[in-house]
């Protein structure tokens, strides 16, 4: 059963992930939006009542929660029945299709290219498609991205230079700007990701995932999990000699 808490005091994606922090103890789920201000709390303990709560909250800032009379209209935008994996993640999972069929076919034209070929041209895909997505309202990226991302809820800088960085990342591959720097930073940049998701993950925050910006609502799983550490990995394969 889910409950609804509306809360005033909330001004950026700081406060939506302090507010998740705080009340993530005291329900199996958290899902807490800035517009509207609200969190819904998904089979919430027994002993969670408003006092308890409004407790938790004050620890994270100035906020005031009170109980929505009605919360019927107000569940999250996914829930884990409402739709099949597959729907969910289809745009997802049709763009990776997508590079690794079009990366597949350029390389059965060139069979003398070796793997860190393929590799250096999927990732080039891979930054520049994400890159395009994001780029497309970089405001709303960022305070998507600030709700889960380690460097990027404590610096708002990074949270707007993170579609940047990929684009630069798509095109050092494209044109093989000097590899093992391109890997380095790649590495370095998918294992902080990775590492915000798996933190997001483990306090089983039903928060947005933002790598496809706001283009595609897309809810953080360990999809996107596999997807930074494949990144990852593939840079550091290519890192090796």
């Amino acid at each position: 059963m889910d409950k609804v808490l509306l809360i005033s005091g909330m001004h950026c994606a700081s406060c939506v992930s302090r507010i998740t922090r705080a009340l993530t103890p005291f329900a199996q789920q958290v899902h807490v939006t800035l517009e509207p201000p609200r969190a819904v709390l998904r089979n919430p303990d027994k002993d969670s009542t408003l006092e308890v709560l409004q407790i938790a909250a004050a620890g994270a800032g100035n906020y005031e929660l009170a109980w929505e009379v009605n919360a019927s209209r107000a569940q999250p935008e996914w829930s884990n029945s409402a739709d099949s994996w597959f729907t969910r993640y289809k745009p997802l999972l049709l763009i990776v299709a997508f590079l690794l069929g079009v990366t597949s076919l350029i390389h059965w034209g060139s069979p003398g290219r070796d793997a860190h070929e393929w590799m250096s041209d999927f990732m080039a895909g891979f930054f520049l498609v994400f890159a395009f997505f994001k780029l497309l309202d970089v405001g709303a990226f960022a305070r998507a991205f600030r709700g889960y991302d380690l460097i990027a809820e404590r610096s708002n800088a990074y949270a707007y230079a993170y579609p940047f960085i990929e684009l630069a990342l798509g095109v050092a591959y494209l044109i093989r700007w000097h590899p093992p720097l391109t890997n380095a930073v790649t590495l370095v940049v998918m294992v902080i990701s990775a590492a915000g998701v798996v933190n997001a993950l483990r306090k089983r925050q039903l928060i947005e995932c933002a790598c496809l910006g706001t283009v595609f609502r897309l809810p953080m799983s360990k999809v996107t999990l596999i997807e930074d550490l494949l990144m990852a990995v593939m840079a550091g394969v290519m890192l090796l000699p």
